[in-house]
């Protein structure tokens, strides 16, 4: 909702918040280990559902996990952020982060053969790859990135043209026979990519498109069914999500986030098992709405999801996928609603992949009415955001070709090996940020690692994100969290840590694998 506002291009000032509590978040990491552990090698191939799962090609349960990078359906006609950093630097830090899935936003203005992508840099070696291509080649290098992390690719069509939203999946400016263009091109463009997954059909249906009408001007269910079914008529391979509306028999909600009329009125597509409902739902920093004020919030919370969409999942009829939900947690109200959403979701640790499925908005810092899981610098990590949704986290997923695997060896037979590089990803002499990667250079899985080292100076962890830590003097021993522990042969996994002061050099670092 208010896309406009959440698109605008303006710092959001940081908030001082109250963590979520270190010990319980390291208690809920151990307990998951073990389940995260034994899923960890789904998510190979394309994906289809299985009453309210969905499944992987061997018929593994997979959650996807994920975080929406914004800006192709923007002026910009590309990913934001890329006037600050690499492209990949980012896509390794959301891995590093936990999660696995990216949700990507774009226009139907990238396929014009007039649009050319802006605000990039190119200086120090920065997207060297990316100089020349125009919008749809860099998501073709963004996909194939994002594949060689082990990050799956969900493609939303977010708005007809860059200048802004629209209720219905058309304008006069775009009819729907360009929409439907359009979307037949990117289901063969990335066709045998198995990295897409799916297809996000329109974002935020509101008023005036109706659910189950029967008016084929305004009812988005009908038109989902012609936009999916032409979607699988070039790849019946992949997922077609379909978000709700505003309103439904009187009944209003968020923008996108009504999916009452789904039990009466399914998406019924040429190809079974391929469709996933897709609600997004929003706190106080985007807009008020009455569940917020009654007396009994949060805990009235369930029950106002389970009207709106949470009935698909636990009726069996679907996989749903909050495919948006946000807040700049600024308001008490807003971190209660969040905390209270993140327990909805199911927690991984409990149930594995057998929970619903989301996408954080957004990674940007720049949404205007949400803020980011990146602070305003585009490097820094609001960990209180980003420490909300550990307990809903899964893991990430096998690599599609390419060389982004890792840059380990290769072990000895069967024996448990891993490797480990530290890389100083920012200093400002007072403090430093840095990223570990840590990559199974054995021929056999591991459920766990551990990684030490020993720093040259008075160097202090202050604070350390997808592995939690000891440190005695200058010695730091860093173990796996809950989501990145297992890893198979090749495969990696990266966290990151503040410290202070700066200015110290590279430590060598050990890595020891179970």
């Amino acid at each position: 909702m208010f896309r406009s506002l959440r698109r605008m291009l303006c710092g959001v000032a940081a908030a001082l918040l109250i963590p979520l509590g270190a010990g319980a978040q390291t208690a809920l990491a151990a307990e998951a280990a073990h389940d995260v552990a034994a899923a960890a090698a789904a998510g190979a191939g394309y994906w289809h559902t299985s009453g309210r799962q969905i499944l992987d090609a061997a018929g593994q349960p997979v959650r996807v996990a994920g975080i929406n990078w914004f800006g192709f359906e923007t002026g910009n006609y590309v990913v934001h952020g890329l006037w600050s950093r690499d492209y990949k630097s980012m896509i390794d830090q959301m891995r590093s982060l936990g999660y696995n899935t990216i949700r990507i936003p774009y226009s139907d203005d990238i396929f014009k053969s007039t649009t050319v992508p802006n605000s990039i840099d190119f200086s120090s070696g920065k997207n060297a790859d990316l100089q020349g291509l125009n919008s749809l080649q860099i998501l073709d290098r963004i996909v194939s990135y994002a594949g060689q992390d082990g990050l799956k690719v969900i493609l939303d069509r977010h708005r007809p043209d860059a200048g802004g939203q629209s209720a219905l999946w058309y304008t006069a400016a775009v009819p729907e026979s360009t929409w439907i263009t359009n979307l037949k091109a990117l289901a063969a463009r990335y066709k045998g990519q198995d990295t897409v997954v799916g297809i996000d059909l329109h974002n935020e249906p509101h008023d005036p498109a109706c659910w189950g009408c029967g008016d084929t001007a305004t009812d988005w269910r009908l038109a989902a069914q012609r936009g999916g079914n032409a979607v699988l008529s070039v790849n019946p391979a992949l997922l077609i999500f379909v978000e709700g509306v505003q309103s439904f028999n009187g009944v209003s909600g968020w923008w996108g986030g009504n999916l009452m009329g789904v039990g009466q009125y399914p998406v019924q597509l040429d190809v079974a098992n391929r469709v996933v409902y897709s609600a997004h739902d929003y706190a106080t920093s985007v807009a008020q709405q009455s569940w917020f004020s009654d007396p009994a919030f949060p805990a009235n919370m369930p029950g106002i999801w389970d009207k709106y969409w949470g009935y698909i999942f636990k009726q069996n009829i679907a996989p749903v996928w909050v495919g948006e939900f946000g807040t700049t947690l600024q308001s008490t109200v807003d971190q209660k609603w969040l905390a209270a959403l993140v327990s909805y979701l199911r927690p991984t640790s409990t149930y594995g992949a057998d929970s619903f499925h989301w996408t954080f908005w957004s990674w940007n810092p720049n949404s205007g009415d949400t803020g980011g899981i990146l602070k305003d610098d585009w490097q820094s990590v609001d960990t209180v955001k980003d420490g909300y949704l550990a307990s809903v986290k899964a893991p990430g997923f096998p690599a599609t070709g390419g060389s982004g695997g890792g840059d380990g060896g290769s072990g000895g037979g069967g024996t448990a090996s891993c490797a480990a590089a530290y890389t100083v990803s920012s200093d400002w002499g007072g403090g430093f940020n840095a990223e570990v990667k840590v990559t199974n250079t054995g021929t056999t899985a591991i459920g766990s690692w551990k990684v030490t080292w020993t720093f040259g100076g008075a160097q202090q962890i202050t604070s350390m994100w997808n592995a939690s830590y000891t440190q005695s003097g200058a010695a730091v021993t860093a173990v796996n969290a809950a989501h990145n522990g297992a890893l198979p042969a090749g495969g990696s996994a990266s966290f990151g840590f503040g410290g202070a002061p700066g200015g110290g050099g590279v430590p060598s670092v050990s890595c020891a694998a179970a």
